[in-house]
């Protein structure tokens, strides 16, 4: 689809098309989708991004916690969305040993009970290794860092998965 074509779409079909953006969150596309025409996919990846950040904490936190963990419950059932499967299987977490697997989820608990929401990382940007080096890192920052961290990590998602969606 041509940014052109998804400017001149109803507002529930823009929201079908770009709420799969940010994971389980179709309000962003929502709160978008009124300041369209977008010229170019920056202007809407910021438009989409500064949505989040306007939003509240409690809108931040449910985004965060909309992401799966990595190598997760979901990851094993595979419940996964279609783009976080694939984004998981890029950064080589669907080929683990059962020792790496049990390290991730080891990883994800200690994460989850220090912060409240599981870790998030553009897995398409990492690999198994930088993604646990990040665990250790951001285990020792303090609850805002890290939701500031979780959501620059979404937006990079966002932005990888709009150009996937849009032709450019």
């Amino acid at each position: 689809m041509t940014l052109a074509t998804l400017n001149q779409l109803s507002r529930e079909a823009f929201v079908q098309r770009i709420g799969p953006v940010f994971e389980h969150s179709p309000w962003i596309a929502d709160a978008t989708g009124e300041r369209r025409p977008f010229n170019t996919l920056e202007t809407l990846h910021t438009a989409l991004c500064e949505a989040v950040l306007q939003s509240s904490e409690t809108r931040q936190l449910a985004l965060i916690r909309a992401h799966p963990d990595l190598v997760g419950r979901a990851a094993q059932d595979g419940t996964l969305t279609r783009e976080s499967s694939s984004e998981q299987a890029g950064a080589g977490l669907s080929d683990l040993s059962p020792e790496e697997i049990a390290l991730f989820q080891k990883q994800n608990a200690a994460y989850r009970d220090r912060f409240g929401f599981p870790f998030v990382i553009c897995a398409r940007l990492n690999k198994k290794a930088a993604i646990l080096a990040g665990f250790e890192t951001r285990l020792n920052h303090s609850r805002e860092q890290e939701i500031k961290t979780a959501l620059e990590e979404i937006f990079k998602i966002a932005e990888l998965r709009l150009h996937d969606l849009i032709l450019h």
